[in-house]
C-alpha cells in the first residue's frame, strides 16, 4: 500500500485500503450465503447444492493410513515443500498405470497444498508483469484470479458446448487463434480444464492434440487443471499429458479431493514439464514447508491402492446425476445432462433470464429453501446460469427438484 496514493487512509479501516484487495471483484457466493445462515439460523430446511464441497467421506483405508502415521513423531516435523519421495514416486506409478505416461518422479512431479494453491503459485512462478494468460470462460475463480494475483492480464475465451456435454473444440481453437493474433502483448500462457468446472463440459483427446500443436507452433505454455479426472461417467477424460509433445510445453494439475473425497486435507500435486514443475518447486521452496507427512503417505496409499473406491464414487455422482437432472425435467426445467463432475449447469428458465443469475439464484433459497451457484460467479460469461453440486444424497436431490418445480409453476 502506497500511503501517498489520493484513496489511501491511514491507518487502514477495511481491506479494500489495500490495491490489490481493492481491484478484485465482489464475490457473489458470498452473498447467497450469508442469507442462507441467516435461514439456517432461523430454523428453515435448506437444501445447500452451491459449493463443490463433497459430501462422501475419505475411504476407510486411507484414513487408516493417516491415523497409522499420524502418532508417530517423527512425522511431526517440518515436510519438504515439494512434497516427499513416497508421494512424488507414488504419483509417476499412478500415471505410468493409468495413462501409459512415465514422469520422473525428481523433476516431474511437485506435490501441492491442493490444485488451487499450485495454479496460483504456478502463475507467480511463470507470469511476469502484464502477460496475457487465455482463459476459456465461464471459469474456475482461480483461473482467472491466480493469474491477476501475479500481475497477469486475463483475456477470457467464449466456450460453448455441442448441445450434449461435449466442447465445441473448433470454435475454441478458432476463439485461440484469433486472441493470438488480436493481443497485445502476445499471449504466453494458456489454460484448459476438461472435464469443466462449472459448464461440466468434456473434451475428447483430439481437441487436446490440436490444442498441443498449436502451443508448440504459437510458443503458448498449456496449463491443464485435471481436477475432475475420474468424474467421466460416460467415457475416460483423457489426460494432457498422454499426447504426444504435451510435456515439452504443459503441466497437468490433479486434485485428490473429488476422487478419494479428500477435499478438506488440500493435497494435489502438478506434473509435466520440467521446467514448469521446477519453477513451481522453487517458488513453493520459499513459501511452504509442505502437508503434514502423514496426508502425503495416506495420498501416496490411496494412489498406490484399489481403485474400487474411485470407481464407486464416480456411480454415486452418477446416480445422483440421474436424480436431480430426472426431477427437475419432471419440474418443468429441462437441464442438459452433464457427461462428467459432481455439477449441473443449468440455463435459467426463460421468464426469468431476466433476474440475472445473482437475483434467482436468491428466490431459489427465500422460496424454494435451494442454495445453488449463481452462473456470474463464473465471470461474465456464466450470467443467465446457474451451477448445481450433486452434493446430497438422491432423496434430497429429488426434494430440491419438486420445491423448485412448486416455485417455477
Amino acid at each position: 500500500m502506497n500511503p501517498s496514493h489520493p484513496a489511501a487512509s491511514w491507518p487502514p479501516r477495511s481491506s479494500s485500503a489495500f490495491a490489490r484487495i481493492a481491484q478484485l471483484p465482489t464475490y457473489v457466493f458470498a452473498q447467497i450465503n450469508a442469507e442462507k445462515l441467516v435461514r439456517i439460523e432461523a430454523g428453515a430446511d435448506v437444501i445447500d447444492l452451491g459449493m463443490g464441497n463433497p459430501d462422501l467421506p475419505t475411504p476407510e483405508h486411507v484414513v487408516a493410513e493417516l491415523v497409522a502415521h499420524a502418532t508417530q513423531g517423527q512425522h511431526h516435523r517440518y515436510s519438504a515443500s515439494r512434497g516427499i519421495p513416497a508421494l512424488r514416486q507414488a504419483i509417476a506409478e499412478h500415471y505410468g498405470r493409468r495413462y501409459d505416461v512415465a514422469l520422473d518422479a525428481e523433476t516431474e512431479a511437485v506435490v501441492t497444498i491442493g490444485a488451487k494453491e499450485g495454479f496460483a503459485h504456478l502463475m507467480l512462478a511463470i507470469l511476469a508483469p502484464g502477460d496475457t494468460v487465455l482463459v476459456p470462460a465461464p471459469a474456475y475463480p482461480i483461473h482467472t484470479h491466480g493469474v491477476e494475483f501475479a500481475g497477469g492480464v486475463v483475456r477470457t475465451l467464449p466456450m460453448r458446448g455441442d448441445g450434449h456435454g461435449r466442447l465445441d473444440g473448433d470454435a475454441l481453437l478458432a476463439e485461440i487463434e484469433a486472441a493470438l493474433h488480436a493481443s497485445t502483448p502476445r499471449p504466453s500462457v494458456l489454460v484448459l480444464s476438461f472435464p469443466n468446472n462449472p459448464t461440466a463440459l468434456v473434451a475428447d483427446r483430439p481437441f487436446f492434440e490440436r490444442a498441443v500443436e498449436l502451443c508448440h507452433r504459437e510458443r503458448l505454455l498449456l496449463v491443464h487443471d485435471f481436477a475432475y479426472a475420474d468424474s467421466g461417467f460416460e467415457e475416460e477424460p483423457p489426460s494432457l499429458l498422454q499426447i504426444a509433445g504435451a510435456r515439452e510445453i504443459g503441466v497437468e494439475f490433479f486434485s485428490m479431493s473429488k476422487s478419494y473425497s479428500m477435499a478438506g486435507w488440500r493435497v494435489g500435486f502438478c506434473v509435466g514439464s520440467a521446467a514448469m514443475v521446477g519453477a513451481l518447486t522453487r517458488v513453493k521452496s520459499y513459501l511452504d514447508y509442505g502437508i503434514f507427512e502423514p496426508i502425503q503417505l495416506a495420498a501416496a496409499h490411496a494412489l498406490r491402492s484399489d481403485q474400487a473406491c474411485v470407481a464407486q464414487t464416480r456411480e454415486t455422482y452418477r446416480r445422483r446425476r440421474d436424480a436431480l437432472v430426472g426431477a427437475l425435467h419432471e419440474a418443468g426445467w429441462p437441464v442438459a445432462t452433464p457427461r462428467a463432475s459432481m455439477f449441473v449447469w443449468a440455463a435459467i428458465p426463460e421468464r426469468f433470464r431476466p433476474l440475472g443469475s445473482v437475483e434467482f439464484a436468491r428466490r431459489l433459497l427465500h422460496e424454494a429453501g435451494v442454495v445453488v451457484s449463481p452462473g456470474v460467479g463464473f465471470g461474465a460469461a456464466g450470467e443467465g446460469y446457474v451451477r448445481f453440486a450433486l452434493i446430497e444424497p438422491e432423496p434430497r436431490l429429488s426434494e430440491a427438484a419438486r420445491r423448485i418445480g412448486e416455485m417455477l409453476g
